[in-house]
């Protein structure tokens, strides 16, 4: 279970993510995302620790723990919005969700799933498989959540429509301001290897 503790000026999400695969909807991958007429981007204040997992992982994997870059938002064409629908598509299908104590024998451990994973795995695959189609970094933010009182990780990719969330919870792609989620932190833009804590919708 990912536990997201709240201190003065820091966020803290700390161990792993629930099982969640067995809400998953295929009906809604086909659809396009319903983009809002003025894109509300994500906006972060202050500094959020990252799951302690996520060093360790970025020790053996920098390249998918990279986040900052020239390229702050992808520019969203269809065959972008395509690519989206279909790296949500497979990884979700592809992948079995398990816990980590399962998989692994102890909680909260981050990787490259080849079979299975829990929902931090989803995520870094995405990035992994959109990175390999041309997608920066930079606009592929691994993120955690808040739902029920657990913590959950999708994956933002940052465009020039909108925040999209790509989640193991369902095939749809979806803008972050319709997600029943409270949004905590993500992976910065700014400086790498390094959190932000997100409060609000911005400019």
């Amino acid at each position: 279970m990912l536990r997201v503790l709240v201190l003065p000026f820091l966020a803290v999400a700390v161990a792993s993510c629930t099982q969640t695969t067995a809400s998953i909807s295929s009906t809604a991958a086909i659809a396009p995302v319903a983009f809002a007429a003025e894109p509300q981007l994500m906006a972060g204040s202050g500094p959020a620790f990252a799951p302690p997992a996520f060093y360790a992982f970025c020790a053996e994997r920098p390249d998918l723990c990279a986040s900052t870059g020239n390229m702050r938002k992808m520019m969203m064409t269809p065959a972008r919005q395509r690519e989206l629908r279909e790296v949500n598509l497979l990884v979700n299908r592809q992948i079995r969700e398990v816990s980590d104590m399962e998989k692994h024998g102890q909680e909260d451990i981050w990787g490259v799933p080849s079979t299975a994973g829990d929902c931090e795995d989803f995520a870094i695959l995405k990035k992994k498989e959109l990175m390999k189609r041309g997608w920066p970094a930079s606009t592929l933010l691994l993120t955690v959540v808040t739902v029920g009182g657990e913590g959950h990780v999708v994956l933002t990719a940052s465009t020039d429509r909108g925040d999209i969330i790509l989640d193991n919870r369902t095939d749809a792609l979806r803008d972050w301001t319709s997600v029943r989620y409270n949004f905590f932190a993500r992976q910065s833009q700014t400086t790498h290897g390094k959190w932000e804590r997100i409060v609000a919708a911005g400019a």
